[in-house]
């Protein structure tokens, strides 16, 4: 069963390859914004693309689960759905209790706490996969939650992004090659043929 769950994730890591970018991109953007002098038209664009990658990835992930929905999945299938769809629940109602505890959204302590549960969820997903570098990858959002917990807003969007690179994005791309190994064996191929 955790085989075909795994063979069944590997070709589910092009949702995680769309969710590593769309996050990825997002800290980011909202990194460089801070970091870095640019024209009022430049910014305009990156706010705008700021909560436009999210809203794709969630409308993609959408149609991408109800279009498999006709075929039959696992229990195991199941668990992880229902894991990611806590997460976002869990996101949600931290948002509410540092809200009504605060009185305000400190961002500061925020994004640290959100990471926790990210790491919480990415290893969880890790461990029912039986998949290390998705555990490893949890344990270094964890790490990295941490660290932001010291830095200002600024610096911790940049280690959020490099979070979702290392937790999601790696291991997004390697279950996609294992499972389409003929389709980057093209991509290379074209690359080589132009240089």
């Amino acid at each position: 069963m955790i085989k075909v769950s795994q063979k069944q994730i590997q070709s589910d890591g092009i949702l995680l390859i769309l969710w590593g970018y769309a996050m990825l991109l997002t800290h980011l953007i909202k990194y460089l914004i801070e970091a870095l002098f640019l024209p009022n038209r430049v910014i305009q664009i990156l706010k705008y693309a700021d909560p436009v990658l999210p809203f794709l990835a969630f409308v993609f992930t959408l149609w991408y689960f109800l279009r498999q929905r006709k075929q039959v999945t696992s229990y195991v299938g199941q668990s992880l759905w229902y894991i990611w769809a806590a997460l976002f629940l869990c996101l949600v109602l931290t948002n509410l209790i540092l809200f009504q505890t605060l009185e305000k959204v400190d961002f500061t302590l925020q994004h640290p706490l959100f990471m926790v549960v990210i790491a919480f969820a990415v290893v969880v997903t890790g461990v029912i996969l039986r998949y290390k570098l998705i555990i490893v990858g949890g344990a270094v959002f964890g790490i990295l939650a941490f660290i932001c917990s010291l830095l200002p807003l600024n610096q911790q969007m940049l280690l959020h992004a490099i979070a979702w690179l290392i937790a999601i994005l790696i291991p997004g791309h390697i279950l996609h090659y294992k499972s389409n190994p003929q389709f980057f064996k093209g991509i290379l191929k074209k690359i080589q043929n132009v240089f």
